[in-house]
């Protein structure tokens, strides 16, 4: 692959961020600084919340979430719809914080700040279409005289701690779907990019939003961890690890939780596939936002006969990508999160190499950079295989049989989202059958996702569904209006 050099940018003096709880900016302690990984310049300073900056925030929004089901859904949806307008006259700006507090090269940034209009636009519509349900009684003779239906209610106060792989669009599946079903808010931004959230929640306001409707608490996993604990908060809504989702949901006792965990991108290629067609997609799907998707491509199951052939394609279709400075146009590739991250993945790539395992492009690390890499001869147990690489690593992994490959995948700890490259339609829905997994993607990737799916996982990637109707579900109860007349 080919790199670019960077540019020369100036160092601005990073903003130092307040939390918002009760409408007001409440300046905080002990502050942390939010990295550019590429340049290893501060980008901003955010406070690190304490339990006590979690309990009230928590006592605001406990506060506010009568008023926030007492709000019209019209008027709700029509907050929504003004957020979205200005998300799109401010994605050049918030696309380039975003590539400098995430390493995201500047398209993926930009297109992850455009694709959210998608996200808070179908809020909108979603406010005004919360529905209920008839439930007949006079079948039997108990219910003669009696009529009842279901009502779906706000649940008051939703916890939202969101990640750093794409912290605008996710905050957004999280604070617009609450807000549209008539909720207060708690957001909790990743420590490594809290900026990019900070101004979604200023977008919120300025479209006319009560500034009391939605609280930001800055902080790691000890504000996490208060702010899961905290009894006032009546949902909690977590994307990241499936380590950090099951403390979650052992914290969370009988409230409700909806998780968004982890994967490993199964990807099936059938023997009917075209290898030409598919191999560039594989390749950028493998490395988009340099591997951190939990949907990202990373086992792609050849069979035996195509794996040497599909394996030549992908690796030189990943050398014509760029890798360098987020910030530079023509750029395909950025960094990780931060040079821990990428070590991590060396560090993985290094000990499948020790096991028998062939680099066929890629496995060199720069800083908080890692080569898009791609591996072939590799074992199940390898963590490359079995465990989240969530770096720009994909490797092929060769069957002799097909039926095999759907019960392994579908018997493994994972199950978020599964491709399958085939042109039978008798195959492709015997293997949507038997795949355990939250979606399967035919003649697609592992990697596919649109605001208005009901995205989500099974197994250890997850519970509940993403995409705003579907997010509204776990964000209302349902509550039974029995009437005797």
């Amino acid at each position: 692959m080919s790199s670019k050099p960077s540019p020369t940018s100036p160092q601005a003096s990073p903003q130092t961020l307040p939390h918002y709880i009760g409408g007001e900016a409440v300046a905080g302690t002990d502050l942390f600084e939010c990295m550019d990984p590429y340049r290893n310049e501060p980008v901003c300073r955010a406070p690190t919340g304490g339990a006590a900056d979690v309990a009230a925030a928590v006592a605001a929004a406990r506060e506010a979430a009568p008023a926030v089901a007492a709000m019209p859904a019209y008027e709700r949806a029509a907050i929504l719809r003004r957020v979205a307008d200005l998300v799109v006259e401010r994605a050049d700006e918030i696309g380039a914080i975003m590539a400098r507090e995430t390493g995201k090269a500047l398209g993926d940034a930009r297109g992850e700040v455009k694709r959210s209009m998608d996200t808070l636009s179908l809020s909108a519509e979603e406010a005004i279409r919360i529905e209920g349900t008839h439930v007949p009684l006079d079948g039997s003779a108990m219910g003669h005289g009696k009529m009842a239906f279901l009502m779906r209610f706000p649940v008051g106060v939703v916890g939202a701690i969101t990640p750093f792989n794409a912290p605008f669009n996710l905050a957004c599946h999280k604070l617009a779907p609450a807000f549209a079903a008539g909720n207060a808010s708690i957001i909790k931004p990743p420590q490594q990019c809290p900026m990019v959230v900070h101004r979604l929640v200023e977008l919120f306001y300025e479209a006319g939003m009560p500034r009391a409707f939605i609280q930001v608490v800055h902080g790691g996993p000890e504000t996490g961890r208060a702010l899961v604990e905290n009894p006032g908060v009546d949902l909690i809504t977590f994307t990241g690890s499936s380590r950090v989702g099951a403390m979650i949901r052992a914290a969370s006792g009988l409230r409700p939780v909806a998780l968004e965990l982890g994967g490993t991108g199964p990807t099936i290629v059938c023997d009917d596939a075209d290898l030409d067609a598919i191999a560039p997609l594989l390749a950028r799907n493998a490395v988009r936002l340099a591997g951190q998707s939990c949907i990202s491509v990373q086992n792609i199951h050849v069979p035996r006969a195509l794996a040497d052939t599909l394996g030549k394609k992908i690796a030189a279709e990943m050398e014509k990508l760029v890798l360098g400075d987020p910030l530079a146009d023509g750029v395909d590739v950025g960094t990780l999160i931060d040079e821990a991250a990428a070590r991590r993945v060396e560090g993985w790539v290094d000990e499948a190499r020790q096991g028998g395992a062939r680099v066929l492009t890629g496995g060199a690390r720069d800083g908080a950079a890692y080569q898009p890499t791609l591996l072939t001869d590799v074992t199940s147990d390898m963590k490359v295989v079995c465990d989240e690489v969530f770096g720009p690593v994909a490797s092929i992994v060769a069957y002799d049989d097909l039926d095999r490959v759907a019960t392994e995948i579908s018997e493994s700890r994972y199950g978020l989202q599964c491709g399958v490259f085939t042109d039978s339609t008798k195959r492709a829905l015997s293997l949507a059958r038997r795949l355990r997994t939250g979606g399967v993607i035919i003649n697609g990737s592992s990697t596919w996702r649109t605001d208005q799916l009901a995205y989500g996982g099974v197994k250890d990637s997850g519970i509940g569904r993403e995409g705003p109707r579907y997010a509204m579900r776990d964000m209302t109860e349902e509550r039974l209006i029995l009437f005797n007349y």
